[in-house]
């Protein structure tokens, strides 16, 4: 029992030593802790620097003399000298009462140069890469800098191009940093393939995309350079393509990018599934909300039943319902589109479901990534602005606005979670490209006219306020032309197109005179709808008629001359209605313009005249790529007093129904001259189609038409003049076209031959001119 308690007493003792050495160890460890988490130091000492003043390196750090401060503060204090860049290394110690900041300087950057570059310019070289003269040296940041630099040849077709760097140590610190750059050979895309395509032929797939084959003019528009997000962006215009041509089922299955190393050409090869082709089945409304009545909602639908399924056309039905709700005063209601497909029939059934949405707002809108266009610019293509009331609808709509202007190579809209649940802010991320554009245009005519060429520049996103401005000088033989445009989009905030236009034409092919014209046009366009647009203009002009000594004319061109110079001043109105799906090479929809104008605002000319023209394209042959068109006319004009100058009489030719003259039908006198008439009426009918023998990459198409046309009517003063033509009489020509969407527009070349005409009318089989037929 004794041994026993002993034994317990040596073991209660020695427990009860083991608790005060751990007990004093704890103090120990605590007050050290307690120490470190809140310390105090009088001095803060500055070691290392040579060109940091000391003071700008204290101002950088949260610990103050005479302040309690813990590692947090320490940890921040490294952070924040290392964030300046002036510092590789920075250490912080504490040393009783004294704090040790000690740093190791970056070297500075006295200069930074670009050696073997001749197609990137130093200035986009130098906002490419962050190394800075002045800025503290990296060498990490150079590195970064060679990639930037190589990418950016990557975007220009240069993928050989080699990026090296060097530097040059300097006194005092200071070095060179110099970006030695192999530009290499330009890398090209051999072929661009389609694999899985039955509807639609690889010629015609390959117009769809943005992304061309190299070509003997392709250094014109650097379509021909691989970009992996270009590439993307291909993509979805393929699905879009697809869907809005019945192939709910589209998919693309891969895309791939093969470089040969031995020629430094890519194969582009796209391998898709096009699925079935559908049409709309039944459409239906359905609404929950109570104010919303579906059977009358059903007017604003686009997509119609038995009509080919596009999906462009159910969105347009969704934006109709929701313009329809919000005008209602339900601008939360949300529309869902429903489809049910039948496999058997290979239709669409679509049902739009209306319900409230959830109420949120627009606390604002956020624009990223435009480096030139200015932020109003691309706000005022939102019909919401902060405080309104979300719509995903108009988003959607906006967007495609902004991709319509043609001055972003890419747009993406994305919302984040605002300040509050119901608040929600807009991100707009858009990414700007050239908008300059230098053109050519050309024309030749057999007969006096002769050949005529017209050189333009023009910029989309003038200073990136989203005006037009053009600029164009012309001529021939014997006609001089001088145009210069300006166009405001947005006239005083609204959706107004303001501008004017001035021309001055010096034309001396006439027979036995001159005439030199002067004019401009101030004009606003307003549109009333996404497929109608109206135009409102004011026209002023003089023209002066110069005749040759001993030149003879009949009565209506002696008394145009004499009363020479003449005033026309004139307001007209046009509307126009377009569906066209590609003004460049038009495939479907249709494109209807009339115009009515006034004279007698005042100078000499004193008429009414109405014109109108209208042109339907559509596909014959998808798989071939051959299109319709059909294309009618008319055109009537009368004087308000008294008769009418022959200069304000109507006159078409060559321009109108090809294989003739310009002002080549119509009433002539026997002298030959072109006296015009008050009436016209005119038709075309056109099958365009691919040269089978020709690569499509080189934009060569061919055409054959038939065009007839009448021009007739007189109300001016004859003096007893003989005139031929004046009672309707048509005429009418076939031929064949060869036309080339070149990099500096669409031309064509027409060989026309008539099949009707009279005696008196001027002939011409070729006429060289640009495509535009609007």
């Amino acid at each position: 029992m004794k041994a026993g308690s002993k034994l317990l007493g040596a073991v209660t003792a020695l427990t009860l030593a083991m608790c005060v050495v751990v007990s004093g160890a704890g103090v120990a460890f605590f007050g050290s802790t307690v120490a470190a988490q809140a310390a105090v130091v009088s001095v803060i000492e500055v070691r290392g620097n040579q060109r940091v003043d000391s003071e700008t390196i204290r101002g950088n750090i949260t610990i103050r003399p005479g302040v309690n401060f813990n590692n947090s503060d320490i940890d921040e204090s490294v952070k924040r000298l290392f964030a300046t860049g002036l510092f590789s290394d920075v250490t912080i110690d504490r040393r009783g009462n004294r704090l040790i900041v000690t740093v190791d300087e970056n070297l500075i950057i006295n200069q930074v140069v670009f050696n073997g570059n001749k197609k990137i310019k130093d200035k986009q070289l130098e906002a490419l890469v962050q190394s800075k003269p002045l800025g503290p040296y990296s060498e990490t940041t150079v590195e970064y800098d060679a990639e930037a630099i190589k990418e950016a040849y990557d975007r220009i077709g240069r993928s050989e191009a080699t990026v090296s760097t060097q530097v040059v140590n300097l006194s005092g610190g200071r070095v060179n940093v110099a970006f030695e750059i192999n530009e290499g050979g330009r890398t090209k895309i051999a072929t661009i393939n389609f694999v899985g395509n039955k509807y639609y032929s690889n010629g015609r797939l390959a117009d769809v995309i943005a992304t061309k084959r190299s070509g003997f003019l392709s250094f014109l528009s650097r379509k021909d350079v691989y970009d992996p997000d270009k590439l993307q962006a291909d993509e979805e215009l393929l699905r879009r393509f697809y869907y809005n041509r019945g192939f709910a089922d589209f998919r693309i299955i891969s895309t791939s990018a093969d470089l040969d190393p031995e020629s430094n050409d890519y194969v582009i090869t796209i391998t898709l599934d096009e699925g079935e082709r559908y049409s709309f089945g039944d459409i239906e409304v359905e609404s929950t909300v109570a104010g919303i009545d579906a059977e009358r909602v059903k007017r604003h639908l686009a997509s119609r039943k038995g009509a080919v399924y596009s999906a462009e056309k159910v969105e347009e039905s969704i934006i109709s319902i929701s313009e329809a709700a919000a005008a209602d005063g339900y601008p939360f209601a949300q529309v869902t589109p429903r489809g049910n497909r039948d496999f058997v029939n290979r239709t669409i059934s679509v049902t739009y479901l209306i319900d409230q949405g959830q109420r949120a707002y627009v606390e604002r809108i956020e624009i990223r990534g435009n480096t030139r266009t200015a932020d109003y610019v691309i706000r005022r293509e939102f019909d919401i602005s902060e405080g309104d009331a979300f719509n995903q609808v108009l988003i959607r709509r906006a967007k495609k606005r902004l991709e319509a202007l043609g001055y972003f190579q890419s747009v993406n809209i994305t919302t984040q979670p605002g300040s509050e649940p119901d608040r929600v802010v807009i991100v707009v991320d858009v990414r700007d490209q050239a908008t300059g554009e230098f053109s050519i245009g050309a024309g030749y005519s057999t007969g006096s006219s002769g050949a005529t060429a017209e050189l333009g520049i023009s910029e989309r996103n003038f200073l990136g306020r989203g005006q037009f401005i053009k600029v164009a000088v012309g001529g021939g033989e014997n006609t001089r032309t001088y145009t210069f445009s300006f166009t405001e989009p947005y006239f005083l905030g609204y959706r107004l197109a303001a501008g004017f236009d001035v021309a001055k034409t010096e034309d001396t092919s006439q027979n036995g005179y001159d005439i030199e014209t002067l004019g401009v046009t101030f004009r606003v366009a307003a549109p009333i709808t996404d497929r109608v647009r109206t135009v409102l203009a004011y026209n002023y002009s003089q023209e002066e008629y110069n005749p040759e000594a001993g030149a003879s004319f009949s009565a209506p061109i002696q008394d145009a001359i004499d009363n020479s110079p003449w005033i026309k001043s004139s307001i007209s109105s046009s509307i126009i209605y377009d569906t066209i799906d590609d003004k460049r090479l038009p495939r479907e929809g249709i494109f209807a313009r009339m115009t009515g104008e006034f004279a007698g605002l005042g100078g000499d000319a004193q008429f009414v005249k109405v014109t109108a023209k209208g042109s339907y394209y559509r596909p014959l042959s998808d798989y071939g790529d051959i299109i319709g068109l059909v294309s009618v006319g008319g055109g009537y004009v009368a004087s308000t007093s008294g008769n009418l100058r022959v200069f304000d009489q109507l006159f078409i030719g060559g321009e109108t129904i090809r294989g003739f003259e310009s002002q080549g039908i119509g009433p002539r006198d026997t002298n030959g001259d072109a006296l015009g008439g008050t009436t016209y009426f005119n038709a075309t009918a056109e099958v365009g189609f691919p040269i089978p023998v020709l690569p499509r990459d080189f934009g060569l198409r061919g055409a054959v038409f038939a065009d007839a046309a009448t021009l007739y009517g007189n109300d001016l003063n004859l003096g007893g003049a003989v005139v031929n033509g004046l009672d309707m009489q048509w005429r009418a020509s076939v031929g064949t076209s060869l036309i080339w969407s070149s990099p500096f527009g669409p031309f064509r070349l027409d060989f026309g031959f008539p099949v009707a005409k009279e005696s008196f009318d001027e002939t011409q089989v070729f006429r060289f001119g640009t495509a535009g037929r609007f």
